[in-house]
């Protein structure tokens, strides 16, 4: 099936293999992906609208290239690698129970975000809105608040301590 120049519209997507598909200039609105793998999928001018990815493996997703006009989407339970989410306007998003590994958010607006029971290991957090964000439980983040906006965010203990990774200090 192709998935480029087309329209879906709350269509529920389970157990497909997209490795390698093109969803160019295709339009998903109110879709599940459930316990898919989009590996290597070309998101250039898709557009995701209120769009859930369930049990899901996502690896080398360029995010970035998404049309800006409607950006909502969201994700839990899934494996999610080596993909960008930089300068993009996502606020109120999904990460929950995600393993979130060597993704970019760099001047990504994440304000009200949810990353809660997440594992973040390597991801790369820098001149980001993180506002009201909750990181409640979640782990292996490493955050500079010198370079990124943390009004009311919220940590865990002893997570929290990921804060201070940018610090040539030492705790014990």
């Amino acid at each position: 099936m192709e998935y480029q120049n087309r329209e879906f519209e709350r269509k529920t997507f389970s157990n497909v293999n997209f490795t390698n598909k093109s969803f160019r200039n295709s339009r998903f609105i109110d879709c599940v992906f459930e316990d898919c793998n989009l590996s290597n999928v070309v998101l250039e001018k898709a557009q995701f609208q209120d769009v859930h990815f369930k049990n899901c493996k996502i690896m080398g997703l360029n995010f970035l290239q998404l049309n800006k006009f409607i950006v909502s989407f969201g994700f839990q339970d899934s494996n999610i690698s080596v993909s960008v989410f930089s300068d993009l306007d996502l606020e109120k998003i999904i990460f929950k129970n995600c393993q979130i590994y060597d993704c970019d958010f760099v001047g990504t607006n994440l304000s009200r975000a949810n990353f809660e029971n997440s594992d973040l290991h390597k991801s790369r957090f820098q001149n980001s809105n993180l506002s009201f964000a909750s990181f409640k439980f979640a782990r292996n983040y490493s955050i500079n608040p010198n370079q990124n906006i943390l009004k009311k965010t919220k940590f865990s203990i002893p997570d929290v301590i990921g804060l201070l990774d940018n610090l040539d200090i030492e705790v014990e």
